[in-house]
């Protein structure tokens, strides 16, 4: 699911204990997770889930796929720490993320990223209703 579910919902904290969910896309390189800061319409690039890493890097994402026959549903979720990479990494992760998103091929985001995160998994469960 991690290689071909297209979004999930990344939960961080603040320094102060304060949660936040927001949908991502993401691209799973080797053991490592990414998600970039894109131009989809935002009030700021200086996005609170990016604070909030710099802030307490343990997060977790989910990524799930609903049905309405109940026998279908599955998730997994990685817990883990996340940190803002740049550089060859920050590279690399772009690059993945474009070759999985055609929309980020069409907005260019090797050039006009924002922040970019690296999720290190530190525990990975999956639930499927089927198993």
């Amino acid at each position: 699911m991690l290689r071909t579910a297209l979004v999930g919902r990344l939960a961080t904290a603040s320094a102060t204990a304060q949660p936040l969910v927001v949908p991502v896309c993401f691209a799973l390189v080797d053991e490592l997770i990414y998600s970039a800061v894109d131009l989809k319409p935002k009030r700021t690039r200086e996005l609170r889930r990016v604070r909030n890493v710099r802030e307490n890097p343990q997060v977790s994402l989910v990524v799930d796929e609903y049905d309405e026959d109940w026998a279908k549903l599955r998730w997994v979720m990685v817990e883990g720490t996340a940190r803002v990479c740049d550089g060859d990494e920050r590279n690399r992760a772009l690059a993945a993320l474009v070759a999985k998103y055609p929309q980020y091929a069409a907005m260019e985001l090797a050039t006009t990223a924002g922040d970019v995160l690296a999720i290190t998994p530190v525990r990975v469960v999956a639930w499927r209703a089927d198993a």
